[in-house]
């Protein structure tokens, strides 16, 4: 009966693919690290009132880290890690295309820093699930910086185009005809 349930044992585990120790806390790192950079962007989105917010950013993190991570578990060369990554940048632009809206009356379109952020963050998950958890910190401050202070600096330049004086070009033609 004791070795029914050692293969019982062993088929669970195999089956489960349960790691070692360090992989566990290899994968458990990772993921989470993925989640919470998504968060820290989807946080400014959703602050922002955006239409992908704090769950989507989260969860687009975590499905490009969760990708990345168990295509190295499965052993791939670094060819077919290339083409997984790949597939992920092209399925996470279908994403961000669906938050880009075209408001006709006004010819402006709306969404594009959300699809932008959304990209980013993909990108920011599969840094994750590749192990580079510095460099992930990193590109998060900068998206972070990019869609935090920006938009001030934006704002600042556009009042300051709109208060400006008009310059020797804007002034009327003179009439010194005789």
């Amino acid at each position: 009966m004791a070795d029914t349930w050692n293969q019982v044992w062993n088929a669970v585990q195999e089956e489960l693919a349960l790691p070692s120790a360090d992989d566990l806390t290899r994968t458990c790192l990772r993921l989470t690290v993925a989640v919470l950079l998504g968060a820290m962007l989807g946080y400014d989105r959703e602050r922002k009132d955006s239409a992908a917010g704090l769950r989507t950013h989260m969860l687009v993190a975590l499905g490009a880290a969760l990708l990345v991570l168990v295509a190295q578990q499965a052993g791939m060369d670094d060819a077919d890690m290339s083409r997984v990554i790949q597939g992920l940048v092209a399925g996470i632009g279908f994403l961000g295309a669906g938050s880009i809206i075209k408001m006709s009356e006004k010819e402006q379109v709306k969404g594009l820093t959300t699809a932008a952020s959304i990209w980013a963050t993909a990108a920011i998950g599969i840094a994750a699930g590749e192990g580079h958890e510095a460099t992930d910190a990193l590109a998060t401050l900068l998206a972070l910086i990019i869609l935090a202070l920006l938009p001030r600096l934006e704002q600042r330049i556009a009042r300051q185009h709109t208060i400006l004086p008009p310059g020797p070009d804007d002034s009327p033609p003179r009439s010194d005809a005789r």
